[in-house]
């Protein structure tokens, strides 16, 4: 059976008048705090150590307003790499990653990388953003809140001070445990390492909208010619459908089509662009049923994106006339 290992990081970074940021590693973990649940998320284990810094040796002044922690507390750390293999082998076999949002997972992969550990993965990981799992229990699906904040609203004592590893991953994990199982499938997808091949390729269909991760591409153009990153396919009848409004962008990196199935109805599709951390690109489509307000939104969207082109146009064409 697989562990949930519900996990938090704080990390120091540069940008002191004394060090400036390595690009490479912007942010330097130095403390990480986890608990372990078992399939019936009960805690089984607490994981909590310092890490020793190794790059960076000053508190940044917004790092050190915001975390309980002073360089001083770091010194009896150890190294990096034997804080995360003794974490890594605490987390046992095929652990599934839980966090406060999206953040602490590919910071903990882009500091492995920075003392060439073993990669977690070769592709995509799954994982539990308990965050937003928050949101589709109890409140809207799409807000996120601050820990602090769902902490306020499920009404759980303050018994451990925020902004600690451990801490912020004991008050996470207690959250879990309130998740509805029903919402429990709803997992999410860390991209550090994007797919490089169809067979990496992410297809996953919930309750109400398909995802699709694609694989890496060289070239943002070369993305957008391929067939399935452009497809509207119906997730529920699996054909391809007639798409009533074509690929349009507002900005370059979202793309939006609507299509009408004649079975289901109409199904909103978009693509956000993403750049890989080795510089390719790679597409996220989310697609779903729409009612007929959603689709009037698309409708709207698509005549402003041609009035501000049209615009855009006609303001080149007088510049190039003077």
């Amino acid at each position: 059976m697989s562990n949930y290992i519900v996990f938090d990081l704080e990390w120091n970074q540069g940008g002191t008048v004394r060090e400036q940021e390595l690009k490479e590693l912007p942010f330097e973990i130095v403390e990480i705090g986890a608990v372990r649940l078992n399939e019936k998320r009960e805690i089984t284990g607490t994981f909590s150590r310092l890490i020793h810094p190794q790059v960076y040796h000053k508190m940044h002044q917004i790092t050190g307003k915001l975390i309980n922690l002073s360089m001083e507390d770091l010194e009896n750390g150890d190294p990096f790499e034997v804080v995360i293999n003794d974490f890594l082998e605490w987390c046992g076999d095929d652990p599934v990653f839980c966090s406060w949002g999206t953040l602490d997972l590919p910071e903990l992969q882009r500091n492995m990388d920075y003392y060439k550990m073993e990669s977690l993965s070769d592709g995509p990981i799954e994982f539990l953003d308990v965050q937003k799992l928050f949101s589709l229990s109890f409140e809207d699906g799409k807000s996120r809140r601050a820990l602090e904040y769902a902490i306020d609203f499920m009404e759980f004592e303050k018994k451990y001070p925020f902004h600690r590893a451990l801490s912020d991953a004991q008050y996470t994990a207690e959250i879990l445990q309130r998740v509805p199982e029903k919402y429990m499938k709803y997992v999410s997808f860390d991209s550090y390492v994007t797919p490089k091949d169809k067979r990496q390729e992410i297809h996953i269909v919930f309750d109400n909208y398909a995802k699709y991760i694609s694989r890496e591409f060289s070239q943002k153009e070369e993305l957008l010619e391929d067939v399935e990153v452009t497809s509207t396919r119906c997730y529920l009848c699996h054909k391809n459908i007639r798409r009533k409004i074509r690929w349009f962008s507002p900005n370059g990196k979202h793309y939006y089509a609507l299509s009408l199935c004649d079975k289901h109805g109409y199904m909103k599709s978009k693509i956000r662009i993403k750049k890989s951390e080795d510089g390719g690109y790679y597409a996220i489509k989310t697609s779903k049923f729409v009612t007929e307000d959603e689709v009037e939104e698309i409708r709207e969207k698509q005549l402003k994106t041609r009035k501000r082109i049209r615009h855009l146009k006609q303001t080149d064409n007088k510049n190039k006339r003077k």
